[in-house]
């Protein structure tokens, strides 16, 4: 592309994600705005969906709460992020979720993926 561009968006680039794929089992801490008051919320739950490459890269993050599925977009380079911890590492042969949506209770469980020492 173009090098202007490309050494702009360096900047914004942050160092400081963790190493994560689909079916990774993460929380998100986001920083929430009320009023004058900042707070960092967590969010924790599936990763079902990486999109994007560079400043644009997002990931998908779904959780049921309560019987209702309930699924997030994070910009991954955004100062909103405060971080992102993976729990577990999920073993999954395919890189869009979607067909988790259909499914609930023990049908939407990941096998756990065991490294190699």
């Amino acid at each position: 592309m173009n090098p202007i561009i490309d050494n702009l968006e360096k900047t914004y680039l942050r160092e400081d994600m963790p190493e994560m794929n689909t079916g990774d089992t993460v929380k998100v801490f986001v920083k929430i705005i009320e009023g004058n008051k900042e707070r960092i919320q967590a969010f924790e739950g599936t990763v079902i969906k990486q999109h994007g490459s560079g400043v644009n890269k997002t990931i998908t993050v779904r959780k049921v709460f309560q019987g209702v599925g309930v699924e997030r977009v994070f910009l991954l380079n955004s100062p909103r992020l405060d971080k992102i911890t993976v729990l577990r590492k999920g073993d999954v042969r395919r890189s869009k979720l979607y067909y988790l949506r259909e499914r609930s209770g023990k049908a939407t469980r990941i096998k756990e993926k065991i490294e190699k020492r």
